[in-house]
């Protein structure tokens, strides 16, 4: 468990980033911090509560269940951030996260609504990209998000589509990872007219980088954690 004043000194940090960031983009930008408690002590959130964050997310269901119930008392706003099995969609729609960021293949977003219909309840989704066309990593070609987003839409009501989420590029070179985040801004950009108000880009290692090429959610969890 890392004390309060540690706490406090990276949030401070990782604010000022965000702040210096947005500014160069405008000071009209507003980007929101999604905290990742993943590997940190439920203890770690809740002093980061307590110091003003709000929003966190976590990448397994089961842990989202665990520190959901350990910390029912705050008013935490919960996003669930990992890969779906299909065999888990009840269970997140039961823990009611404010906002799901990995919706990421058309078959997920059809069985995902199917259960949302069973249940009668909706569930606010962003659309994961795979802009750096990584095999490694999950996502919607780039080259078919625009249409795929409007097929959710037309054919999943109870999905509540607010926007696209990606990952950087994974390599050590600032321009991979530049045109990565400015692919999928552009497809945000497509988006607007159809609803799409959050663009979720950026974690620990490049969010600075993300929220110059117009991400305002960003995921940060190890540097809150270090």
């Amino acid at each position: 468990m890392l004390s309060k004043e540690r706490l406090r000194a990276n949030l401070d940090e990782v604010i000022w980033n965000i702040e210096e960031a947005r500014v160069s983009v405008s000071e009209h930008h507003i980007v929101k911090l999604v905290t990742v408690g993943k590997y940190s002590k439920v203890e770690n959130i809740e002093t980061l509560y307590h110091l003003g964050q709000r929003a966190f997310g976590e990448n397994q269901v089961q842990q989202l269940e665990k520190r959901k119930e350990i910390l029912v008392n705050l008013p935490l706003e919960w996003h669930f951030l990992g890969n779906l099995q299909k065999n888990k969609i009840n269970k997140l729609i039961e823990l009611r996260p404010s906002l799901m960021q990995s919706l990421n293949s058309i078959e997920l977003a059809l069985e995902l609504n199917k259960k949302l219909d069973i249940k009668e309840k909706k569930l606010n989704c962003l659309m994961q990209i795979n802009s750096s066309n990584n095999n490694n990593q999950s996502g919607i070609n780039p080259e078919m998000a625009k249409d795929l987003y409007q097929e959710i839409i037309e054919s999943c009501p109870n999905i509540n589509l607010k926007g696209v989420m990606s990952i950087g590029a994974n390599g050590v070179d600032d321009i991979e990872i530049k045109d990565s985040f400015e692919t999928t801004y552009k497809i945000y950009e497509s988006l607007e007219q159809d609803g799409a108000n959050i663009c979720s880009m950026g974690m620990s290692g490049d969010y600075k980088l993300a929220i110059k090429c117009g991400s305002n959610l960003i995921r940060v969890g190890s540097a809150l954690f270090v």
